[in-house]
């Protein structure tokens, strides 16, 4: 670890929480929001994670490291990680953490609470690495970690269908599974502001193929005069064909790239936006999936460009606030109907304000959440 990145904590402060992960970047949205709402509650906070120290939230001691290299190194990493975090409670969100952060539990008296916020074995069926023999090997050892989780004093999903779905009582009655929606807090939002002069998409979130990015290139590409902000990091494997779009591509230039940033940083080219972007490709991780980012879209006052997966088509039709989309030819034509008429994305933003109204805000949620992680501490 570089001494650089972490910021000091006093020694005679044991955390209440240590929130840790070896795969999240400490800009991770739900990281941030997990921690805000310890931090409301008072509780003592350190983050153990990837990144800069400098994109943790504030008001915590942090340790970074550098992101392992190969499965191997990031399981050896995983392995050690939970070990050196000094809280009271630990909070894992990575399945690799989950069995050296229960067996150092059970050893030091620590309690544990697991946030398994995706449906890993779906996922994996997205995830070309995982074929063959390797993947067959990672989801065996997925469905122990499922099954140890169980074992937690605490489960953190992020809806209804993550495993692990049958989860016991503690023997005083309290629920050990708990379902915290990726709801946005608006702390980390922008405020509605007036859309933009010149039309202009945004993305949020993790970019890679599956997630849409070759599907919102092309579109803008078939839409001219439209502009796009994607703000995430790009997914090593299609980096080359990134790279290739950009040097051949006459929309290349309409396409800004800002990386990954801290949540409020992340949010803030979305404002004057005239949509937001949810491509997903109907895979089996995707199928039941409704990203936070449509609802961070939605609670900034955006409409929604979504493809055709059920629950996703569901938000649009609650909130009238959105267009579905079945691929890139089609998201263009939409893009060059509204160039012609800027009325439709204006009434559609509209809806979506009047939507996120009846939403709320999220920060309830991470406030119960800090609750049952105090009360854990208590009992610790």
């Amino acid at each position: 670890m570089n001494a650089a990145l972490a910021r000091p904590r006093p020694r005679a402060l044991v955390p209440d929480l240590s929130l840790v992960t070896s795969g999240h970047d400490v800009a991770d949205a739900r990281l941030h929001r997990e921690v805000g709402g310890a931090l409301a509650r008072g509780l003592r906070v350190e983050v153990l994670g990837l990144g800069s120290a400098g994109d943790a939230p504030h008001g915590v001691h942090v340790r970074t490291w550098d992101r392992p290299r190969g499965l191997v190194r990031r399981l050896l990493h995983a392995t050690v990680l939970p070990w050196r975090a000094g809280g009271r409670v630990l909070l894992v969100v990575d399945p690799e953490l989950v069995l050296p952060a229960l067996v150092r539990a059970r050893l030091t008296g620590r309690r544990l609470v697991v946030d398994l916020h995706e449906d890993y074995a779906a996922l994996l069926r997205d995830r070309a690495w995982a074929a063959g023999g390797l993947g067959r090997l990672v989801r065996l050892g997925v469905g122990l970690v499922v099954r140890a989780a169980g074992r937690a004093d605490l489960v953190v999903v992020a809806d209804d269908h993550v495993p692990p779905l049958h989860v016991p009582d503690a023997r005083d009655g309290a629920g050990r599974r708990v379902v915290v929606r990726n709801l946005p807090t608006a702390l980390h939002l922008p405020h509605p502001a007036p859309m933009a002069a010149s039309p202009r998409l945004v993305y949020v979130g993790d970019v890679r193929a599956s997630r849409g990015l070759h599907t919102m290139l092309e579109a803008v590409e078939q839409a001219p005069g439209w502009a796009l902000d994607v703000v995430g990091p790009v997914a090593r494997e299609d980096h080359d064909r990134l790279e290739a779009w950009r040097a051949t591509s006459s929309a290349a230039g309409r396409v800004r790239w800002h990386g990954r940033r801290p949540p409020r940083e992340a949010w803030q080219p979305v404002a004057d936006a005239w949509a937001g972007l949810c491509l997903l490709d109907d895979t089996p991780a995707f199928r039941d999936a409704l990203p936070s980012k449509v609802y961070e879209y939605l609670c900034s006052g955006l409409p929604v460009i979504v493809t055709p997966r059920p629950r996703m088509v569901e938000i649009v039709a609650r909130s009238g606030a959105g267009v579905v989309v079945a691929d890139a030819a089609e998201a263009a034509a939409v893009l060059r109907r509204w160039t012609a008429d800027p009325a439709e994305p204006q009434r559609l933003r509209e809806a979506a304000r009047a939507f996120a109204r009846t939403l709320g805000d999220g920060t309830d949620h991470y406030a119960d959440l800090a609750g049952r992680v105090a009360a854990l501490g208590r009992r610790s």
